[in-house]
């Protein structure tokens, strides 16, 4: 299981990518309303870079950074010890710098972080592994199961295997494959603004027109 503990169970950056990507069409798919979503990803977050956001609703925060050269990783988990960051950042790469010491992560807070310029992952002087990331990186597995498990709980919703392995996969998303997740979807063009937005490929009908024509 991923984790500060066992950093080398996380995927590869471009592979943490798609899974983010993935598991945030999902949970705009679930939840349209986006302070109710657990994941929600930017593909501009800044120049060349891109962002996966996770928010419990009780003050956990995940935040993945995503450049051309590698990924970093900062969790906060409200309710766990929080270490001396200078130390859990102890040779972070400065390319990170500006996102683990900037806004928004500075005022959030770390209790973690994790970071990958393309070989392995790592982290800094850890003292103490109690720190949630084994909690908060398990959707990072790999496995649709596992964000199927999560909307069970979350969402309160059973999903079908094949669409969220296809979402997994990158497979462009279709009508049918919303249709297979929710009964309905109100607002079909704010759906495509989430996908554009996480740079989703996709192939939705638009909303339906409305008539200018009363009845009176």
């Amino acid at each position: 299981m991923p984790s500060t503990q066992d950093h080398a169970a996380l995927p590869a950056p471009e592979k943490l990518k798609t899974i983010s990507k993935a598991i945030s069409v999902l949970d705009a798919i679930l939840s349209p309303e986006w302070q109710f979503r657990y994941y929600s990803y930017s593909s501009k977050w800044g120049d060349g870079e891109e962002c996966l956001q996770m928010r419990n609703g009780q003050g956990d925060e995940m935040h993945i950074l995503f450049t051309a050269t590698g990924c970093a990783i900062n969790g906060f988990a409200h309710e766990y010890p929080q270490p001396d960051k200078e130390k859990v950042t102890k040779g972070l790469p400065a390319q990170f710098d500006e996102f683990i010491f900037g806004e928004p992560v500075n005022s959030i807070g770390t209790t973690f972080c994790l970071w990958n310029e393309g070989t392995s992952w790592k982290t800094g002087n850890i003292e103490n592994f109690d720190d949630n990331s084994e909690e908060m990186l398990a959707i990072f597995d790999g496995d649709p199961q596992s964000y199927i498990n999560y909307a069970s709980d979350y969402f309160e919703t059973e999903l079908p295997l094949p669409t969220v392995a296809s979402i997994y996969s990158g497979e462009k998303l279709t009508k049918e494959m919303v249709l297979s997740i929710v009964e309905d979807l109100a607002d079909w063009d704010d759906l495509k603004k989430d996908l554009i937005e996480i740079d989703y490929p996709f192939d939705l009908p638009n909303n339906p027109k409305k008539s200018k024509w009363k009845l009176w």
